[in-house]
């Protein structure tokens, strides 16, 4: 089926700004946020075809679109909150050695997983890539790179685990 056309942005944003923001604001819980999605969604909108079909209202596409950027929203500031969050104290030497412990035993089981899952564990938990951005960097679908990490995990952490080493 082929994408009917937007009406004018400007009309689209009038009428479906309020709503937008109320969607956004209560996913993610912010009203500044909350803005920041509203207004890329907009613009979004106005850089290319966004994909609507017409098989629903303007109104109902728009909710789906806003739910599901909000969410997107809210697993990148998670990302970001959580590369960005440094510890409150400095760790003891008994939790450094630990840590270190744990990421030799974690090394040694990436070693013994298929490239594949290798590369989208490394990706996702290491480098912190959504799963579109892996996709497009190894050039394989999206559902692909889910159904490899969920591998890659199940297998990384039976064999930590088959070894004796608590993940």
């Amino acid at each position: 089926m082929q994408a009917c056309a937007l009406p004018p942005l400007s009309e689209l944003y009038s009428e479906h700004r309020p709503r937008a923001l109320a969607i956004a604001r209560r996913i993610v819980g912010d009203t500044a946020d909350a803005e920041d999605v509203v207004q890329d969604v907009f613009a979004r909108l106005a850089r290319r075809s966004p994909g609507y079909g017409g098989r629903a209202a303007w109104s109902t596409w728009l909710h789906r679109v806003m739910v599901n950027s909000s969410i997107n929203w809210l697993r990148a500031r998670k990302r970001r909150d959580r590369l960005s969050h440094e510890a409150q104290e400095p760790l003891s030497p008994e939790a450094l050695a630990v840590g270190a412990e744990m990421e030799r035993h974690f090394g040694e089981a990436l070693e013994d997983i298929n490239e594949q899952q290798r590369q989208v564990l490394y990706l996702r938990e290491v480098r912190g890539l959504s799963y579109p951005e892996i996709a497009r960097l190894l050039r394989i679908p999206e559902g692909t790179v889910k159904s490899t990490l969920h591998r890659a995990r199940q297998r990384t952490l039976s064999l930590m685990e088959e070894r004796g080493q608590q993940p």
